[in-house]
């Protein structure tokens, strides 16, 4: 038997963030995972530049490859996941993975930049604290 799925309960549901982002920059859909990833509210998120999440070193290299994708209505990562540091709300950095994609609208060449996140942080940090004990045992068996 086939059951239908709602798709906005599935977005409110899932257990990582949901972000939809128009082709001038801003905010469309905002789920409550990135409420708790990110610490903005979705009112608060919802018609806001994602310069809210984005370090403001890497915010040039972010527009610039997003400026391509709206000009080409193509992305070339497709399915990889990408990872690359976010800001909280407080201001503290995160380490996220995202996949993107893009939904075109049938009626006209607008589209919709969508990705699906998941914060790492605490992951990247424990690798990052494991390759500095591998180095410090490989300089002391030198």
């Amino acid at each position: 038997m086939h059951q239908s799925i709602n798709l906005e309960s599935f977005v409110e549901a899932a257990g990582d963030a949901i972000i939809a982002v128009a082709s001038d920059g801003k905010i469309v859909l905002w789920n409550p995972a990135a409420e708790r990833i990110f610490g903005f509210t979705a009112a608060h998120a919802i018609g806001q530049s994602l310069d809210l999440i984005i370090p403001e070193r890497f915010r040039e290299r972010h527009w610039e490859g997003f400026q391509t994708v709206v000009r080409t209505g193509e992305t070339r990562y497709g399915a990889d996941v990408l990872r690359v540091p976010a800001l909280h709300k407080d201001g503290h950095p995160l380490s996220i993975a995202f996949t993107v994609a893009l939904l075109k609208s049938p009626a006209s060449e607008a589209f919709t930049i969508t990705a699906i996140v998941r914060d790492e942080t605490q992951r990247w940090n424990e690798e990052r604290e494991l390759r500095r004990r591998l180095a410090d045992l490989e300089r002391q068996a030198q």
